[in-house]
């Protein structure tokens, strides 16, 4: 399980989306407060939704169709966190009091996207691996 390379790509996602949200904001307030994903319950179902099915990715590696169908599941769903947090970036200019300045935290899916795209190259080439030798006997 954990010699596998797409079982290191979904770790590191699951760090993204689990362990790193609550170091990083996602944008400071006018008078200086970050505003952490914990302070609106939509984005802690996300963030909980898109840990829960990184680590059910990592839980299911023996049945590698299911993996790959989860970690699309999971890239769409940080699709869409990624647009709630475009669209509220753009909705709140920098210039309002409401939002003065975008936190890393923001970016967060984009990483978490790449690397879960590059778990479902790596776990689609073992079944193509697998596939393949099967056909050989």
């Amino acid at each position: 399980m954990i010699q596998r390379i797409q079982t290191l790509y979904l770790l590191l996602a699951f760090v993204i989306t689990g362990v790193l949200p609550f170091i990083f904001p996602l944008w400071s307030t006018a008078d200086g407060k970050d505003f952490l994903f914990m302070q609106n319950q939509l984005y802690v179902i996300l963030f909980g939704l898109s840990t829960t099915l990184t680590l059910l990715s990592i839980i299911s590696f023996k049945k590698r169709q299911n993996q790959f169908v989860i970690g699309r599941l999971n890239i769409i769903l940080n699709l869409i966190l990624l647009g709630l947090f475009v669209y509220h970036s753009l909705n709140l200019s920098g210039e309002t009091p409401a939002v003065s300045e975008k936190g890393i935290g923001m970016f967060l899916p984009i990483l978490a996207i790449v690397l879960l795209g590059f778990a479902n190259k790596a776990i689609k080439k073992d079944e193509d691996l697998v596939k393949s030798v099967d056909r050989l006997r």
